[in-house]
C-alpha cells in the first residue's frame, strides 16, 4: 500500500508492505501513480530487468526509484507491474512491466524531476516495513 502526502512544492510517498520486496514494488507503483493519472490503462506488455546494489535499504530505494525515473525519461516507458527481490547484501533484482507512453490513452499528471534524500526513511514497522520518500515535481 502507498499513499501520497503534501510536502511544500514536492510530493511525499508513504509506503507500507509486509516485506522489503513488497515495499520496493509499492514504492515503484506510487512513483508511476504520480506520473500517469490513469495507471489502469497502462498495459504490461513490455518487460525490463534491473540489477542494483547499495550499502543499505534506504540508499537502494532512492537508486531504484531514480533508475525507474531515468528509464521513463529516456525511453518513455510507463511501468505498472513489479517483481522485486532484494537479498541480505542489499542487491536488488527486479522485473518491471509496462509500455511506451501513448498520449491518446495515457494522461500524464506530474513531471517528476527527481527522487530526493530529504525526509527519506526506510525501516521496519511492526511486522512489516515502512518508507517515506519525497519526490521533486
Amino acid at each position: 500500500m502507498f499513499e501520497l502526502f503534501d510536502h511544500t512544492a514536492d510530493v511525499g510517498l508513504r509506503i507500507r508492505a509486509a516485506d522489503l520486496n513488497g515495499l520496493f514494488a509499492e514504492a515503484a507503483r506510487g512513483l508511476f501513480s504520480l506520473i500517469v493519472e490513469n495507471m489502469d490503462d497502462v498495459r504490461p506488455g513490455r518487460q525490463c530487468t534491473f540489477c542494483l546494489e547499495a550499502d543499505n535499504p534506504t540508499e537502494l530505494l532512492v537508486d531504484w526509484l531514480a533508475e525507474l525515473l531515468f528509464v521513463f525519461e529516456t525511453k518513455h516507458l510507463l511501468f505498472v507491474e513489479f517483481d522485486v527481490r532484494i537479498d541480505a547484501e542489499h542487491k536488488l533484482e527486479a522485473t518491471a512491466r509496462g509500455e511506451t507512453v501513448d498520449e491518446t490513452r495515457h494522461r500524464l499528471e506530474h513531471e517528476v524531476k527527481a527522487i530526493t534524500y530529504h525526509g527519506l526513511t526506510v525501516h521496519r514497522d511492526g511486522p512489516g516495513w515502512m518508507a517515506e520518500v519525497i519526490v521533486d515535481i
